[in-house]
């Protein structure tokens, strides 16, 4: 496997503990709709929390929160939108972008809620 998939496998595990140690339950991982993939389906209490992992070996070329672009966020919410009428939900929905950067041997995280808002 590429060395930077490998880093995006290693930042999506790295989200899933740091929400769960947040107290968010994991409802979905990866999940597909038409040409988007939603990285993580998370919730906490009443609200669906959208989460687009972004993992960087550095910032050299800008936050990895940078690296999330306007084609990416219409496809991410034509799946959200596809994902919460199948499964029949009536929830609050919020895109979150969750940030990491290798730093050494270890990560930087951010979590940015309300990262960004569908259109």
């Amino acid at each position: 496997m590429a060395q930077h998939n490998e880093l995006g496998k290693k930042g999506e595990q790295l989200a899933v503990d740091f929400l769960i140690e947040k107290n968010y339950d994991i409802v979905e991982r990866n999940y597909r709709f038409d040409k988007a993939e939603v990285d993580i389906i998370a919730q906490k209490n009443d609200i669906l929390a959208i989460i687009e992992v972004k993992t960087r070996s550095s910032v050299d070329f800008g936050n990895p929160q940078d690296f999330v672009k306007p084609k990416q966020i219409k496809n991410l919410v034509k799946a959200v939108d596809e994902y919460v009428t199948e499964n029949d939900l009536d929830i609050e929905v919020r895109f979150d972008i969750i940030a990491i950067v290798k730093q050494g041997k270890g990560y930087e995280i951010e979590h940015l809620e309300n990262a960004f808002y569908h259109f």
